[in-house]
């Protein structure tokens, strides 16, 4: 049995889908991961786009960054688009995601935020939360879904917004949220 024949239009597809992750800051590791192209071709269209080397070092791996308090609320938010997306609209994974990405920022900055979630850990967090290391849990107070643990108990969760952590909301950095 022979290999498929390389098709130019699907090697022109995957450029184009590599092209739009690395414009949205995706790391290498997301790259492989979401496209078919050799690791040298992405090294190649990385420096061509960003116009500098793809950075080196391991992606975030623990689920811990996605629960502290100004994290969560960020990574929540992601999730509830992301989620409402897969409801409503018939798109391939990686057009989930970056759909869903686009629809953060837009959020976090007509609210005059900073983003703290990076396209790569919104990867992640989608991949933590397939793997089923993280899920969405309704909060007891407002009804709204925000990232947890797994063994997280519902009937008593309350989030960030309703219950913040003492010192939530006293950052004075710009683009922090704040608490009144």
């Amino acid at each position: 049995m022979s290999a498929p024949a390389k098709s130019v239009l699907n090697e022109s597809k995957q450029i184009e889908r590599a092209a739009m992750l690395i414009q949205m800051g995706a790391r290498m590791q997301v790259l492989e991961s979401e496209t078919t192209l050799s690791y040298e071709r992405l090294i190649r269209l990385y420096k061509e786009i960003a116009g500098k080397s793809p950075s080196k070092g391991q992606l975030p791996f623990s689920t811990d960054w996605f629960l502290t308090w100004q994290e969560n609320i960020h990574s929540s938010l992601f999730l509830n688009i992301y989620e409402y997306l897969a409801k409503g609209v018939n798109l391939d994974p990686v057009e989930q995601l970056t759909k869903a990405y686009r629809l953060y920022n837009e959020q976090i900055e007509s609210a005059g935020l900073e983003a703290l979630l990076s396209f790569t850990r919104a990867w992640r967090l989608v991949k933590f939360v397939d793997a089923n290391m993280l899920t969405r849990t309704k909060c007891s107070q407002c009804g709204g879904q925000f990232v947890t643990e797994l063994y997280e108990n519902a009937r008593h969760f309350t989030c960030g917004l309703c219950n913040p952590p003492a010192r939530a909301g006293k950052s004075k950095s710009a683009g922090a949220l704040m608490l009144h």
